[in-house]
């Protein structure tokens, strides 16, 4: 699966969804299951993808195409691990908190040297090459036929909905039955790409955007007085020039906090060139407190690869907001910059890894997504594999929920984004944020925005509101079962919006996202004159939400003075407490919250004119904010309390 930024770079609509694969896949642990296999073996669940059942069979593939894949290791006690990851996460539990260090979780649930060996015995014999061997999978490559002598399916053409054709497992994989319970998962096998050309150069930086004026410097503080009033009558404010850390830091209670022995990892794919110097030049231009040396460091890969069909200058975007929201909100937190070499799930996974293996942090931000429709079970056993064992290191992971409200719209179906369907992982939610005068809280309202154009004579808003043009992602998964920590706290109607059976609603929890209301971002460009220099421009998207709610968490961790871990059971436990802002779709009753917004119709200028457009707030698609739990903003925001609060052992204060 390729996975997308979150949100696009100009943070001006839905997210960025690149599906390869149409059609939901089925999930389930991979373990003997009840397929027909053939004697001896047994099936691994979730690796036949149901999308070939609504494609066209070309027949069978070319017995000598090449093919990759990995099989992953499920480890000596995967049910253990399982059980440990809730126990130290849980504050109810006798074992919150009392986490391993990387090299016991390895022993403790980790694959021994006798199943690493057993694995790579069986893939061998099969005429498959062993490529790598890491404590998470056995790499291999080798041909068609070899890959049906190792797992027992034949790989067969389909030409799917979308028109592409790829290669697929006709039947669920399988393995060697005296290795059940040591092969987590195969992945690969699907046709999604895996083989790339390693390249050694990042391109340079991407094509220029500006925002353009007139602005507020906070919320309301200039009004559009010579265009027109908004429903009620009102004249109406322009948005907001981008929200910096002192707003955001007064916005979510951070009080003296700062972050102070944390480390936050933030993962992307590739690695701006020029992030370290933006982001001290954003810092030095917006009051932020300036790095000090070594605060901020980068772990990349060896080589690059997929370049071109990842589009790797558009993530450089994505890198600078990350870095630059968390040092907003937790100015003196360690940064690391984990990188992957492509966009693509075994490169992320291995991205993620590194930061469990080698315990580079205690909060791992990441602002990317596919939608679940494109999930395979394969890749998710592996990321909740990742997750759990983070989990038991006191690692939590936090992930945008997505940027196109229930991707209805975009997709043809409701769902939600992956991986932050994961049970595992925290899945950060969207709002509009007013900070008014002085850094004063005003509200928040669920983010999702309707937009209509002014009219042609200027004396109206076309269409006012307008149609949707992009919110916060949230909904019910079909996947993945409801955690305990939303059982009494998700009503029913969401957890159950898909059948009978609970299930994950998303998302967790929520900070500032919509780009009308959004962050203020320093990034190094390229200038349609052929210059390359800095600029700043307002950007949105939970893409920013993520980061912020990381540098929250960073800010509760140096509070607390022991790491939050998986911190979804503590976050719950918080629910209907004033330490968290319930936002609601409508915070003044039924009116509506608009703001009128101004852009370089060329993005980069004024030479190409200006588009005037009113965006209305709290119309989310098909979700809604509601009092209590809902799927746009989960339990709602942090509150002033919210940090100090984890600094009390035997409960909180307020």
């Amino acid at each position: 699966m390729k996975i997308t930024r979150a949100q696009r770079r100009t943070g001006l609509s839905a997210a960025a969804i690149l599906p390869l694969l149409a059609g939901a896949l089925a999930v389930g642990i991979p373990t003997a299951q009840a397929d027909t296999v053939p004697n001896g073996r047994a099936a691994l669940a979730g690796t036949e993808p149901t999308w070939t059942a609504k494609a066209a069979d070309q027949g069978a593939t070319a017995a000598n195409a090449p093919v990759t894949a990995r099989v992953y290791l499920a480890g000596k006690d995967p049910q253990g691990l399982t059980a440990y990851a809730q126990a130290v996460s849980d504050p109810n539990s006798p074992q919150y908190g009392k986490y391993l260090t990387a090299d016991q979780a390895q022993q403790r649930f980790g694959a021994t040297k006798q199943q690493v060996d057993a694995v790579t015995s069986w893939l061998k014999s099969s005429g498959l090459t062993i490529t790598e061997t890491t404590q998470h999978y056995v790499a291999v490559s080798g041909s068609a036929s070899a890959v049906k002598a190792a797992f027992a399916t034949s790989l067969h053409n389909y030409r799917s909905q979308d028109g592409h054709t790829y290669q697929a497992p006709d039947q669920a994989a399988s393995a060697p039955s005296a290795l059940a319970g040591v092969v987590l998962t195969v992945t690969g096998l699907d046709g999604a790409p895996h083989q790339a050309t390693p390249q050694d150069t990042l391109p340079g930086p991407g094509a220029g955007f500006r925002t353009s004026g007139p602005y507020s410097t906070y919320f309301g503080s200039n009004t559009a007085d010579n265009l027109p009033a908004g429903a009620d009558g009102n004249k109406l404010p322009y948005v907001i020039h981008g929200y910096t850390g002192k707003q955001l830091r007064a916005a979510y209670g951070a009080g003296h906090f700062t972050g102070k022995g944390v480390t936050v990892a933030i993962t992307d794919a590739y690695a701006s060139p020029t992030m370290a110097a933006d982001a001290a030049n954003y810092a030095q231009r917006n009051g932020d407190k300036a790095y000090r040396k070594g605060q901020y460091s980068e772990v990349l890969p060896a080589a690059w690869n997929s370049t071109d069909s990842c589009g790797a200058s558009g993530w450089y975007g994505e890198e600078s907001l990350d870095v630059e929201a968390v040092h907003a909100m937790a100015p003196d937190a360690d940064i690391k910059f984990v990188g992957a070499a492509s966009c693509n799930d075994p490169d992320l996974l291995d991205a993620l890894n590194k930061v469990v293996d080698q315990h580079l942090a205690d909060i791992v931000s990441n602002s990317w997504a596919d939608v679940e429709a494109n999930a395979t079970a394969d890749s998710q056993a592996a990321y909740d594999q990742t997750f759990k064992m983070g989990a038991v290191e006191g690692i939590g992971f936090y992930f945008s929920s997505g940027d196109d409200g229930d991707n209805a719209a975009s997709t043809g179906k409701k769902q939600v984004a992956t991986p932050a369907d994961s049970a595992w992982a925290t899945a950060v939610g969207g709002t509009s944020l007013a900070v008014g005068k002085n850094n004063k809280y005003l509200f928040e309202t669920g983010w999702g925005t309707d937009k209509a154009l002014l009219s042609a004579d200027g004396k109206s808003w076309t269409g006012f509101p307008g149609g949707f043009n992009g919110g916060a992602g949230g909904g019910t998964s079909t996947l993945t079962p409801q955690p305990f920590y939303q059982r009494g706290i998700v009503p029913d109607s969401l957890s159950k919006a898909n059948g009978s059976t609970p299930m994950r609603t998303l998302p967790d929890i929520s900070a500032v996202a919509d780009p009308n209301t959004g962050f203020l971002v320093g990034q190094t460009q390229s200038w349609p004159d052929g210059s390359v220099s800095y600029d700043e421009y307002r950007i949105g998207g939970t893409s920013l939400a993520a980061p912020v709610i990381a540098g929250v968490q960073a800010l509760a961790q140096q509070a607390r003075h022991l790491p939050i871990g998986f911190a979804n059971p503590s976050i719950y436990d918080r629910f209907d407490t004033p330490l968290l802002h319930d936002v609601t779709d409508h915070p003044r009753g039924d009116q509506d919250i608009s703001q009128v917004r101004v852009d370089f119709t060329n993005s980069t200028d004024a030479s190409g004119g200006l588009t005037t457009s009113v965006r209305t707030m709290g119309h989310d698609s098909s979700l809604s904010a509601t009092e209590g739990y809902d799927d746009v903003t989960g339990v709602g925001t942090p509150a002033p309390g919210y940090v100090a609060s984890y600094g009390f052992p035997f409960g909180w204060i307020w």
